[in-house]
C-alpha cells in the first residue's frame, strides 16, 4: 500500500551510499576532489579509447566492404569479358559453319548441274547414234537392193512352202527389231524430258 512504502527525502539517490568520514579526522576535500577528477579522467580516457576503437572497427569494416565491392566488380567484369569472348567465338563458329554449308551446297549444285548436262549430252549423243544406220541395217539394205524379184513359177510345192516360211521368219524378225527400236526411242525421249524438267 501507499502507506507501507518508505518516503524518500529530496536529493536522495537509492543505492548510492554517502561518503564515510572517519571520526576525529580532518577531511581533505582537495584530495577527494583530486581523486574524483582522476576517476573522471580515467573514465573519459576509457570512453575516448572505446570511441576510437569503435571508429577503427567501423573503418576496417568499411575498408573490408569496399574491398569486397571492388572484388565483386572485378569478378563481374571478368565474367562479362569471358561471356563476350564466348559469344564472339560462338558467332564466328556459326558464321564459319554457315559459310561451309553454303560452299557445300554450291559444290553440290554445281556437281548436279554438271551431271545433268552430262546425262543430257549422253542422251543426245545416243539419240544421234540411234538415228545412224547400223551395220546390220546397212547389210539388209544392200541385200534388199540386190534381191531380185521372186520367181516361184518353177518351184515345187515343198520349195514354195520352205520359201514362204523363210519369208515369214524374216518378216517377224524385222517387226521385232522395229518394235525394239521404237521402244528405245520412246524411252530416250521420256528421259530427256524428265531431265529437262529437273534442270
Amino acid at each position: 500500500s501507499e502507506e507501507a512504502k518508505p518516503k524518500l527525502k529530496p536529493g536522495f539517490v537509492p543505492g548510492l551510499a554517502p561518503p564515510k568520514i572517519p571520526d576525529g579526522e580532518i577531511v581533505d576535500f582537495d584530495d577527494i576532489h583530486r581523486k574524483r577528477m582522476e576517476k573522471d579522467l580515467i573514465e573519459l580516457q576509457s570512453l575516448i579509447e572505446s570511441h576510437f576503437e569503435k571508429r577503427k572497427k567501423e573503418e576496417e569494416e568499411l575498408i573490408s566492404l569496399t574491398d569486397r565491392i571492388e572484388k565483386r566488380r572485378s569478378e563481374r567484369a571478368e565474367q562479362m569479358k569471358i561471356r563476350a569472348e564466348s559469344e564472339r567465338k560462338r558467332q564466328n563458329k556459326q558464321a564459319e559453319e554457315k559459310a561451309r554449308k553454303e560452299e557445300e551446297e554450291a559444290k553440290k549444285k554445281a556437281n548436279d548441274d554438271a551431271r545433268k548436262k552430262m546425262i543430257l549430252s549422253n542422251l543426245t549423243f545416243t539419240g544421234y547414234k540411234t538415228k545412224k544406220p547400223t551395220e546390220r541395217e546397212k547389210k539388209k539394205k544392200i541385200l534388199n537392193d540386190r534381191r531380185k524379184e521372186l520367181n516361184v513359177e518353177h518351184m515345187k510345192e515343198d520349195q514354195l512352202r520352205e520359201k514362204a516360211k523363210e519369208l515369214w521368219d524374216w518378216i517377224r524378225q524385222l517387226e521385232a527389231e522395229k518394235y525394239e527400236l521404237q521402244s528405245k526411242q520412246t524411252k530416250q525421249k521420256y528421259e530427256v524430258k524428265s531431265t529437262e524438267k529437273s534442270v
